[in-house]
């Protein structure tokens, strides 16, 4: 049986991830057992458990205020701790998934593929493709672009002027495993939607609320990625 190290397991797709039925035996470790941030305790846990994959989950994402108001924290996390990972896989050859997001392409044309330039939109997106840069050093590695949430929609808010591919954490849980043994960058996401729209059907009492008037005129309101690869996956799998 092959196993797989999932760091992130306390967060919120790990808890919708571990309830999906599998063939693998995978083990989510604490901080305390594997502490991103620490190159030397990574080598040492992946040494006892031996995985042939490790799913890349872990990363300080809200509040969003967070990566403007503590840049440290951002980069120790999200840019350090996965360079420490991606330096780990690589002298343990173990293959890597690397969960990113849809916000490192600029958002202006939309229907971006994996292979249009990026243009992070904000600091949580810079701190990730930092992460990328890391993880594109290792061959053996494979980068998912997200544009998922929870469900029903947590916000109380949400953009009636920005469109996007959003997917709740049930709809990536029940393909994750079918994508871990390709490389290279995949778009992964649902159906073209006006934000409002996508969240209005899980939460009734969601309010509209313009992305132009909060952050002003040049915010990028087509935030769509191009999903065909993970499509042509999905659908072969």
């Amino acid at each position: 049986m092959k196993k797989i190290v999932f760091t992130g397991g306390s967060g919120r797709f790990a808890q919708v991830f571990k309830r999906v039925k599998h063939k693998y035996k995978i083990v989510y470790p604490s901080k305390k057992q594997l502490d991103i941030e620490k190159y030397e305790k990574i080598i040492k846990f992946l040494e006892k458990f031996k995985p042939n994959y490790l799913i890349h989950c872990a990363a300080l994402s809200r509040p969003m205020k967070i990566h403007e108001e503590n840049i440290s924290k951002s980069i120790l996390t999200n840019i350090i701790g996965t360079s420490n990972i991606v330096r780990a896989c690589n002298k343990k050859n173990i293959k890597l998934i690397y969960f990113s997001t849809n916000y490192v392409y600029p958002g202006i044309k939309g229907n971006y593929s994996e292979k249009d330039p990026v243009l992070p939109i904000n600091n949580y997106a810079i701190s990730k493709l930092g992460g990328e840069c890391a993880v594109k050093l290792y061959k053996n590695s494979l980068i998912l672009r997200l544009c998922m949430t929870e469900k029903p929609f947590v916000h109380k808010r949400a953009f009636k002027d920005v469109e996007m591919n959003f997917m709740f954490h049930e709809d990536l849980a029940k393909n994750l495993l079918k994508l871990i043994n390709y490389k290279g960058i995949i778009n992964v996401g649902g159906p073209k939607k006006i934000v409002f729209d996508f969240a209005k059907k899980t939460n009734k009492k969601i309010l509209p609320m313009s992305a132009k008037k909060k952050f002003g005129k040049n915010f990028p309101t087509k935030q769509t990625m191009n999903l065909k690869r993970y499509k042509k996956i999905i659908n072969k799998n």
